[in-house]
């Protein structure tokens, strides 16, 4: 089935979405807790947050207080239906030609990558800020979309601009809530990600793409845990 991890990595999210409306958590426009109940309790535990300072989540661990899945379950959430729609038609416009290029287990693994790498950054840099959504990911594909088509010899340079607008609108709307550590973590994944898959020498390439991935994992824990340690 063509494309299906892109597919099902949709399908995860309008889930998510659909249990969060379920439970009264979401919203059109955004601005509520989405996660309500999913990761049982009531104040949102799946969100990115280093610390239990806000609130709002009376008395839910932070990642400081060892929620580490947080890491990993703000990629599939989301605050609203048009925080939902536009991540989810970005990763239907970049995701079925990366997985056509990669294969589908590469570009599985791209994309968690991306997500946690932009959750890993939010931890790092904006640790007492609320952040979640597959951002993070499309980020990191956008700059992996790039490199692939410059790989392959075709035109790259229509997506230089889509690139160089996101970030943009990142940084001028960040006042709104729109996560610049998790935007630009994701990026920055994605383009070390993206570098090793598609320009791995063609003698050794899955030694080398799986190291590629496998490094940028152990690089993230360890980001993560002497962060932690730290703090």
């Amino acid at each position: 089935m063509e494309g299906y991890v892109t597919k099902t990595l949709i399908f995860l999210n309008v889930v998510v979405a659909l249990i969060a409306l379920a439970m009264g958590g979401f919203s059109m426009f955004g601005g509520g807790i989405t996660d309500l109940h999913i990761w049982g309790a009531v104040n949102g535990p799946g969100y990115v947050i280093g610390n239990q300072g806000l609130p709002i989540f009376l008395g839910a661990p932070g990642i400081d207080q060892g929620a580490f899945w947080r890491l990993f379950s703000a990629m599939f959430l989301h605050f609203g239906v048009l925080h939902l729609l536009l991540n989810m038609y970005a990763l239907l416009m970049l995701g079925r030609p990366l997985e056509a290029a990669l294969g589908p287990i590469r570009f599985g693994a791209l994309y968690l990558l991306c997500g946690l790498g932009g959750n890993v950054a939010c931890y790092v840099f904006s640790p007492t800020t609320l952040s979640a959504g597959a951002s993070t990911a499309i980020y990191g594909l956008f700059a992996a979309y790039f490199l692939v088509l410059r790989k392959l010899g075709r035109d790259a340079a229509s997506v230089i601009p889509v690139i160089i607008i996101n970030v943009v609108f990142t940084f001028a709307f960040a006042s709104y809530g729109i996560s610049i550590a998790g935007h630009m973590g994701g990026l920055a994944i994605g383009a070390v990600c993206g570098l090793g898959l598609a320009y791995a020498p063609r003698e050794n390439r899955t030694l080398v793409q799986s190291a590629v991935l496998f490094g940028t994992f152990l690089a993230l824990i360890a980001i993560t845990v002497v962060t932690f340690a730290l703090r």
